[in-house]
């Protein structure tokens, strides 16, 4: 009589086998190939790389709005001129 886990070693080693040997196999190596293809023509990024540029549109969006505010301050500043008021 053969041991459990060596029946169940064998029994998964033949339905691997059997896997293997399927139209199974072949159409999902197709379809991973025709997916890789299909990403490449996209042009896409990594998640790193998205994660990059996140971080830099956030910094220059602070840039901005600290830039915004100084631009503000100089406005008040020339119709306070401009007005006669120190």
């Amino acid at each position: 009589m053969i041991p459990k886990n060596a029946w169940f070693e064998e029994f998964q080693k033949n339905v691997s086998d059997l896997i293997a040997r399927s139209p199974a196999a072949d159409i999902e190596r197709n379809v991973k190939a025709f997916m890789g293809q299909a990403f490449n023509k996209m042009d896409l990024i990594t998640r790193e790389e998205f994660d990059i540029q996140v971080d830099m549109l956030k910094r220059v969006q602070e840039r901005a709005a600290a830039l915004e505010e100084q631009v503000q301050q100089l406005e008040q500043r020339m119709t306070l001129l401009e007005s006669g008021r120190p």
